[in-house]
This record gives structure tokens, C-alpha cells and sequence, in this order.
């Protein structure tokens, strides 16, 4: 008979907690304003987010021409940064606090992303009202993922991640919690 040696912490906890390719992390920040036609807000729009980031915006264009609303393709309606490691760390606990560290359940996703939005820029931390801005509100988006996810989107080999690897919503909803302090509205009502 094979003795077991219960001194290795590694018999002693699950499979999923040693292992680090379970770790879940910020993939990116992708902080974005639609503005529509208006080329008078879009300049705004670009001018908040370029002083909230700290990186130069990048105007997105429309693909598709939409005679109602008077869309043509290659017309800018709007304004988007994104944000990657340090820089995208340091800026989530900000529009958290926007928020007052509270998130409901269906800004989660099942792929891992959250998304929310800020009413007003002013509300976020360190963020000074600025009279040329006026006020305006802002879509904030966070990925997360899990290391070696970088299969599906790599220009060789590609693969789909397995589904027990994806970032699940009670995974994200517990990322959230333990590292940014994330209250669910819904607890907050018990």
C-alpha cells in the first residue's frame, strides 16, 4: 500500500487553487463616447478622454451607411481609449468609486467583460470640471481573462479556449469583489 505524505501543502488543497494558469487577470480597459454627428462634442469627447487616460483617443468610424440618421461609412462618431496593464490597474478603482464600488449583476457577461457606465466625468476620483468639456458621461468596459486565452485570437494555431478555462460571471463577479472591493447591488439590498 502507497502511504500519502499529508506535510505537501499541494495534497491538501484543490486542483484549481495551485494551479496559475487558473489565475484570473485585467486584460484591458476600454473606456468609450459616442457622440454621433455632432463633430462639436466629438471634440469634447476626445479632450475628456485624452485628460482621464492619460493616452491620445482614437476616433471610430461608421461601417455602415444609415440614411435615416443621415450615417455614411467612414464618418466619426465617436471616441475610445484603451487601456492595458499598469495603466488600466491603476484607473479601474477610480470609475469604481464614480460608481460608489457598486456594480449590478447584468454588467456582467458570460465571457468574462465588464461594463458600465459614469453619468458624469466629474463623478470619477481626481477628475476636475473643465468649462470647454461641459458635462458628459462616458461606457466603461473591462476584459478579463485567464492566462493562455491569448490561443484564440493568436494569427497561428488558432484555437478555441476550452469552456472550463473561460472566465465564467461568478468568476468575474469574485475577481471584482476580492481586488477592486466590488459591492453587488442586489447584496446591498439584503
Amino acid at each position: 500500500m502507497r502511504k500519502t505524505n499529508t506535510a505537501n501543502p499541494k495534497t491538501t488543497t484543490s486542483k484549481h487553487e495551485i494551479n496559475p494558469m487558473r489565475n484570473i487577470k485585467v486584460q484591458k480597459l476600454t473606456l468609450n463616447i459616442g457622440a454621433g454627428k455632432d463633430q462639436v462634442v466629438l471634440e469634447k469627447a476626445q479632450k475628456l478622454l485624452n485628460t482621464i487616460s492619460g493616452v491620445t483617443s482614437v476616433r471610430t468610424l461608421t461601417q455602415k451607411r444609415i440614411a435615416a440618421w443621415g450615417l455614411r461609412p467612414g464618418l466619426p462618431i465617436g471616441v475610445k481609449v484603451t487601456l492595458r496593464k499598469a495603466k488600466a490597474l491603476e484607473l479601474i478603482p477610480k470609475l469604481l468609486y464614480a460608481k460608489d464600488n457598486k456594480l449590478a449583476v447584468n454588467n456582467f457577461d458570460d465571457n468574462g467583460n465588464v461594463s458600465f457606465g459614469i453619468k458624469e466625468y466629474t463623478d470619477i476620483r481626481d477628475a476636475r470640471y473643465d468649462p470647454e468639456i461641459g458635462s458628459m458621461g462616458l461606457q466603461c468596459s473591462i476584459t478579463l481573462s485567464r492566462p493562455g486565452s491569448r490561443i484564440k485570437i493568436r494569427k497561428v494555431l488558432k484555437r478555441i479556449v476550452p469552456i472550463h478555462h473561460r472566465v465564467s460571471k461568478v468568476d468575474a463577479i469574485k475577481f471584482m469583489k476580492e481586488n477592486f472591493g466590488a459591492i453587488l447591488a442586489s447584496e446591498e439590498e439584503e
